[in-house]
């Protein structure tokens, strides 16, 4: 902090109410690490200000695909705040937590309607452990049959990235099945893939090209025929919700990123909730705990925390992550079923609204209808005048928007991915295609100034790699401090 100056105070410490201890010996104290010496007003004004650097939905726009960055209603977090949700401990007796476990039960049978699956689990705390209790369920499955030789779960190249590692940390060996040439996953690949030893099959639908798969029934039919579970990545619902059941389009499990699709404070690494959804013939290995209801003589509701029969265990040390959990049943009972069908609606229009505007300007790989996102390539910028998605990205910055998602899916040349979300007006949509049109002009004309963007952030351009490398996490006294 090059605020520091020599014999400054922040804070004035009581005196000690216990003995002086014995410090440590000598070899494992650092000397060298100095710390900043400041007032405290200038102490508040420098984090307040460091504040200010972070992006948040709350800031601008964020149209980060895959990850859904939509606004939060405050509302759910309020709910979420209340003593009976954010002051109970998972280790309280049943009988004095009836009322969280009764919003528990009730999220699982209204993310079981919303799938059209049997049961919902809400153990698992993040998408990708949502992942990997599907590919879990799916081993225990075959293993309770007899069928130890089904060892390869097939992944489409426009899944989520993390469906590979979910299969492989489960034990399976993975086989990419390639896309054809309308984005869906190629038929002909994937019957040759289709064997005795085959698992399943892990799809995600939309995918992230932000398509519907139209192949969708011929799939399920052959990895149905070849005896697999069919896995769904359910990442991002948004394209869905009260238009399409997955459990009705033959899926065995599907996972949902509840801090996605249904509401959380959502960046930072956290907290997430990756509840899955099963069909009948994986009910009995969901992981524990579930909640069970229980109809008592006196016709009083009781709940607790039942175990699976053939359950594949914790996910995690308790019950998943309760805060999340209360913030998606918040926000499902408020917009009730007219609003969860609105949000996909209302979404799938707003990326096509993008996509209309914006495909003439950058390239469009598949032209058709998209869903939740849509999918662009800045590959003719990169030929004609040597700007890439990553420069489009940072010239973004200038203008207040957050970069969308850029090379992924890595089946498009310098993707762009981007997310409106449902909850952005039309206004904010079209300040972000003005500005996409005038950065391509930009491209034209001055290729250097995006070469060189941010111009306006707090930090210029970094060296990715080696940040992420090499981070500088200390701070170090400047010459112009010292004294």
């Amino acid at each position: 902090m090059d605020r520091s100056v020599p014999g400054r105070i922040g804070t004035t410490l009581p005196p000690l109410d216990v003995p002086i201890q014995t410090l440590p010996s000598p070899e494992l104290l650092r000397n060298e690490l100095e710390m900043p010496e400041v007032s405290e007003s200038e102490l508040v004004r420098y984090f307040s200000q460091i504040s200010q650097f972070n992006f948040s939905i709350d800031h601008n726009f964020y149209p980060l695909g895959s990850c859904t960055m939509k606004y939060n209603p405050k509302l759910n977090d309020e709910m979420a705040g209340f003593p009976g949700m954010s002051e109970i401990h998972p280790h309280q007796p049943e009988g004095t937590v009836q009322g969280a476990l009764q919003l528990m039960y009730e999220l699982q049978r209204i993310l079981a309607e919303i799938t059209g699956m049997a049961m919902t689990g809400l153990a698992p705390m993040a998408g990708a452990e949502g992942e990997l209790a599907g590919m879990l369920m799916t081993r225990a499955y075959h293993l309770d049959r007899g069928e130890p030789g089904r060892t390869k779960v097939l992944i489409p190249d426009s899944a989520h990235g993390t469906n590979p590692a979910s299969a492989s940390m489960a034990g399976f060996e993975v086989v990419e099945i390639p896309s054809d040439s309308n984005g869906n996953t190629d038929i002909e690949a994937l019957k040759f893939a289709v064997g005795n030893d085959l698992a399943g099959l892990m799809l995600t639908q939309p995918s992230t090209l932000g398509l519907f798969d139209t192949n969708i029934t011929e799939v399920v039919q052959i990895i149905r025929n070849a005896g697999g579970i069919l896995y769904g990545d359910g990442a991002n619902l948004n394209a869905l919700l009260g238009r399409v059941k997955p459990g009705e389009l033959g899926f065995d499990v599907i996972h949902s990123n509840l801090h996605k699709t249904f509401t959380q404070p959502h960046g930072g690494g956290g907290p997430g909730a990756g509840a899955v959804m099963v069909g009948k013939r994986l009910v009995p290995y969901l992981p524990t705990p579930v909640v069970e209801k229980i109809e008592e003589p006196n016709g009083v509701a009781r709940y607790i925390l039942g175990k699976p029969e053939k359950t594949i265990g914790r996910m995690g040390g308790f019950h998943g992550n309760f805060g999340a959990l209360v913030r998606a049943y918040s926000y499902i009972r408020t917009l009730g079923d007219q609003g969860i069908a609105q949000v996909s609606e209302d979404a799938v229009i707003n990326a096509n609204y993008i996509m209309s505007q914006l495909k003439d300007v950058y390239e469009l790989p598949y032209e058709r209808t998209c869903m939740h996102e849509v999918v662009l390539s800045a590959r003719k910028l990169k030929r004609d005048y040597g700007v890439s998605a990553l420069d489009v990205c940072k010239r973004l910055i200038d203008y207040g928007i957050h970069p969308p998602t850029m090379y992924f899916p890595l089946v498009v040349e310098d993707a762009l991915m981007i997310e409106p979300t449902e909850t952005e007006s039309v206004e904010t949509l079209d300040h972000f295609i003005d500005v996409m049109k005038k950065i391509a002009v930009e491209a034209k004309c001055n290729p250097d100034l995006l070469h060189e963007a941010p111009h306006n952030a707090p930090n210029s351009r970094l060296d990715e790699v080696a940040a992420v490398r090499r981070p500088d996490l200390r701070w170090k006294r400047s010459s112009a401090n010292i004294q």
